[in-house]
């Protein structure tokens, strides 16, 4: 007998029992229901809850592969045991075996540690409510260990993601109920609850943190820095004006969160998700324009002389305006977050509004946060909360026109 047939035997087994869910949710995890309707109207798709948080995965895949390279890569690069890549995106100094060796050691255990807490939450909550264990949390598995630093301590993500999980899913009622992002929660609860891991110029790249402790204790050690161009332009020095830091940037090879680099491989993710139907153009695109004019509009204000020079402001309000697609976070989060068909807006008109604000809302708090140079974070949860009264008034404008249009008959 097959495990498929096994399991699903003891499915029935234990069904009404505590444990019933376990073995429901690896027999749907593996396999499609054996429970299928027989009868009646119903709507046929190919599609289910499985198979697109599936494809998601899929499209985060390659971002997470590149993160591996770009992880030991960064660290001998601070370290000045190799030259910066000169050969394009598949130049032969970035993908090599050494580098992938670094990016193993220190990534895979943040997505075992993602996935084992995680599901393990997913499974407590199952038992104790008596309900299955639903797929929700496989991209969201996955894009926790892409959204943050390369050497945050195992324990923090362990906290994050007890704390996500709980706060940002369950507590709402599960997948499909919750207001907030999962993946955002758990990095804004890391931020909050321990800035200094998530913040400077050291925990971008792996090893920066020991070396400058090493420093601090005495060491002769070199000091090693892994400044990010935000960082950096927080700062007001100009770092993204030539060609070659541009194209490094589109490319992915430049410090930051894990995976969240590499703007040219978010972008085949973006249209693959597009061509699969899984997530919105309307968001992406509506996120890009906001994101434009919000960009145009600080360059006109620098221009203006309004700000000076001197300002804290001043380094990312005078970045050229499409620059701000290029670097930081912003491309992740529009593509895999902001997406997000269960705290995004769900009227077409309503993805146009919710997307511009928060591309717009991000290069806000990016220009006026130095502190903190990225927004994108903090703009989607804050749209999360306002997507439910965006449709609102989108459903109550479409219902008065119609009303509108009706009385316009009758006369």
């Amino acid at each position: 007998m097959g495990l498929k047939q096994n399991l699903h035997k003891l499915k029935e087994k234990y069904k009404g029992t505590k444990i019933a869910p376990a073995f429901g949710a690896f027999h749907t995890f593996l396999y499609t229901p054996n429970d299928t309707a027989k009868a009646g109207t119903h709507i046929k798709a190919a599609d289910d809850l499985k198979r697109t948080m599936n494809i998601v995965i899929i499209a985060l895949i390659p971002c997470l592969i590149f993160a591996m390279f770009n992880a030991g890569y960064q660290q001998y690069l601070a370290l000045g045991e190799i030259q910066a890549v000169s050969g394009g995106f598949f130049s032969s100094e970035f993908w090599t075996m050494d580098n992938l060796i670094v990016g193993l050691w220190k990534i895979l255990p943040l997505v075992f540690v993602s996935y084992g807490v995680g599901l393990g939450v997913e499974f407590i909550f199952a038992t104790i409510k008596d309900h299955e264990v639903e797929e929700g949390y496989l991209v969201t598995g996955m894009l926790v260990p892409l959204i943050v630093p390369i050497d945050i301590p195992i324990w923090m993500l362990t906290v994050a993601v007890i704390f996500g999980v709980v706060i940002g899913k369950e507590v709402f009622g599960g997948t499909g109920m919750n207001v907030l992002n999962p993946a955002l929660t758990i990095r804004a609860f890391l931020f909050f609850a321990y800035p200094t891991w998530m913040s400077g110029d050291k925990v971008w790249v792996h090893g920066a943190v020991a070396r400058t402790n090493e420093i601090a204790a005495g060491s002769t050690a070199d000091a090693m820095s892994g400044e990010t161009i935000l960082g950096s332009l927080a700062q007001g020095n100009n770092v993204i004006e030539s060609a070659d830091s541009i194209w490094n940037a589109f490319y992915g090879f430049i410090p930051g969160s894990v995976g969240e680099t590499s703007t040219l491989l978010i972008l085949l993710g973006g249209l693959f998700l597009i061509f699969t139907k899984i997530g919105s153009w309307r968001i992406m695109l509506s996120s890009v324009l906001g994101a434009l004019v919000m960009g145009l509009i600080f360059n006109g204000v620098a221009d203006a002389g309004i700000i000076s020079e001197g300002s804290n402001f001043y380094g990312l309000m005078n970045t050229t305006f499409w620059h701000h697609l290029l670097i930081g976070g912003f491309a992740f989060g529009v593509v895999y977050m902001a997406t997000d068909p269960v705290t995004g807006s769900q009227t077409n008109k309503g993805k146009w509004i919710y997307g511009f604000l928060i591309g717009f809302l991000s290069i806000m708090i990016r220009v006026f946060n130095p502190a903190y140079p990225e927004g994108v974070m903090l703009a989607i949860l804050l749209m999360n909360v306002f997507a439910p009264t965006i449709d609102h008034y989108v459903v109550k404008a479409n219902v008065k026109r119609r009303l509108k249009r009706l009385k316009t008959i009758k006369a």
